[in-house]
């Protein structure tokens, strides 16, 4: 019930005095003007004397302190000691960080002038984007056929289609600062510059937001044009300031009638034969269940920057592998919102067979894709999950458990793999989550080649808070799994032997 500006528990009781911090504590933006809407200051010089009083030392864009603090001091109102404290912090900080010595940190004019987006930074920005990419699906053209992706740089024809493909601020993303809108390489140019041979024919289809599909010749000219190329390219998801800051959106649907455009043009490809490929530009999770049942390919490109198109191009046509991972849980429905893999269980886990356990009526209460799920171009096996030790006492905090695994690339040409370890402590004196990454490792693997994997785990990775706020590890049983998303199903078991382990005394119980 107290906002953090005017909350001198937090942070000076806590943040200073029980942990030690000595720092300086810089409000959020219009944060300490914004206590009046807040309903716990009535004025300017109120919100002032709460947020000095509480530990804020810089007042950040609102200019309260500017304007009013100087007066409260000498009315008294503000001890002159609470601004010397929060300036001393000030200085101190600039005085660690040689401010003083040198204001600029070695900015020129000379260097302000200089060429940023140099050959070097945009191959830096292209190779970022392209790691980044998550290949979510990848089905078959036809049954029993080849792969949808990567597609053949032989195609005579390409079509490219909807309202992100040619859009160079939504590559850039909502954060944007300085950028330019024509520094950006939007998906339609990198695809036309990765096919100069061939014809590439867009057709935006709608914009982002159309909500009736059947205002204009949008979807009709979109199917005819995927009938008549050799392969589809379909960009959709959300323009860059649909997600971000002050941008929240009630579903996480593809906006307005995308879905719309999106069956048509890929029914149609289907029918034809031809791949079509989905790609994805978007900053929040979309739950897109048919896509991922129908759609040949569907590639999560996020927003990339000013590489975007070159990036999306070097996957689409193979010319990089992708091995991005989800950092995400991706749910079905904004139902099942919160969602993520490192839940509590409940006392009545998911049984289909038992109505009164914790489920829908209507979904799976699995996401659409876990935390940690990609795709590549090749394939991954796991095996040999084992701890250094069946039993293993930790008498101290530098006490270690070894861990290692195979992976082996059983697909037909080179690719990275996110290996993926994680654990669970199965009984313990309050619930533990069902699982938790402790390590993962990107790995490069030559088809056929095998890798063993090693990992060490510490005390303080088998360690939590216990009901009095004391770090401990417990003994008992712990359950490993090594895999390529925390729905990784290869397992192994461990256990902890002797005396509890207290890695950090309870904090001082507040007064």
């Amino acid at each position: 019930g107290m906002p953090p500006h005017a909350n001198r528990w937090l942070l000076t009781d806590v943040l200073r005095d029980r942990w030690g911090f000595g720092g300086l504590v810089v409000s959020d933006w219009d944060g300490v003007g914004e206590l009046i809407p807040h309903g716990v200051a009535a004025t300017r010089a109120d919100a002032a004397t709460r947020a000095i009083t509480a530990g804020v030392d810089v007042d950040m864009s609102d200019n309260v302190y500017a304007t009013d603090l100087a007066t409260l001091v000498r009315a008294g109102r503000v001890p002159q000691a609470s601004v010397d404290s929060a300036v001393l912090r000030v200085l101190r900080a600039k005085a660690l960080l040689g401010l003083f010595d040198d204001p600029y940190r070695g900015v020129t004019a000379e260097r302000e002038r200089r060429d940023v987006l140099t050959p070097a930074h945009r191959a830096l920005a292209r190779q970022g984007g392209r790691e980044s990419i998550v290949l979510l699906e990848n089905h078959p053209v036809q049954s029993g056929g080849a792969p949808t992706l990567p597609l053949s740089r032989s195609i005579r024809s390409l079509a490219v289609i909807g309202p992100l493909a040619d859009d160079r601020r939504s590559s850039l993303g909502n954060w944007l600062l300085a950028a330019e809108d024509a520094d950006a390489v939007t998906v339609l140019a990198g695809l036309r510059a990765a096919l100069p041979g061939a014809r590439v024919s867009y057709l935006r289809g709608m914009s982002v937001d159309t909500v009736d599909a059947r205002v204009g010749p949008g979807i009709d000219s979109a199917v005819a044009l995927a009938r008549s190329a050799d392969a589809t390219v379909l960009v959709i998801g959300e323009r860059e300031n649909m997600s971000g800051e002050a941008s929240s959106r009630t579903t996480l649907d593809l906006p307005g009638a995308q879905l719309a455009l999106a069956q048509a043009v890929v029914r149609a490809a289907r029918a034809a034969g031809k791949p079509a490929a989905v790609v994805l530009m978007n900053g929040r999770p979309l739950s897109t269940p048919w896509l991922a049942d129908s759609a040949g390919a569907v590639v999560e490109s996020w927003f990339l920057g000013v590489e975007h198109g070159n990036a999306v191009a070097d996957v689409l046509f193979g010319d990089y592998n992708p091995a991005g991972r989800l950092p995400i849980t991706v749910p079905r429905a904004v139902g099942q919102v919160p969602i993520y893999y490192n839940h509590a269980n409940t006392g009545r886990p998911e049984n289909l067979a038992d109505h009164f356990t914790s489920r829908y009526l209507d979904l799976r209460s699995t996401p659409l894709y876990p935390f940690g799920y990609g795709l590549s171009y090749t394939t991954f096996a796991y095996q040999a999950l084992r701890p250094s030790a069946a039993r293993v006492r930790f008498a101290g905090p530098r006490d270690s458990l070894g861990v290692s695994f195979e992976v082996t690339n059983t697909g037909a040409r080179v690719g990275d793999e996110v290996v993926q370890l994680y654990l669970r402590d199965d009984v313990a004196s309050v619930v533990r989550p069902v699982r938790e990454l402790k390590r993962f490792a990107r790995v490069s693997l030559r088809p056929g080649e095998t890798r063993v994997i090693h990992f060490t785990l510490t005390a303080d990775d088998l360690a939590f808070y216990g009901l009095d706020m004391r770090r401990v590890v417990e003994p008992g049983s712990f359950t490993l799994w090594a895999g390529g998303s925390s729905a990784a199903t290869l397992e192994a078991k461990f256990a902890v032997t002797g005396d509890t382990l207290v890695l950090a005394p309870a904090p001082p119980r507040y007064r």
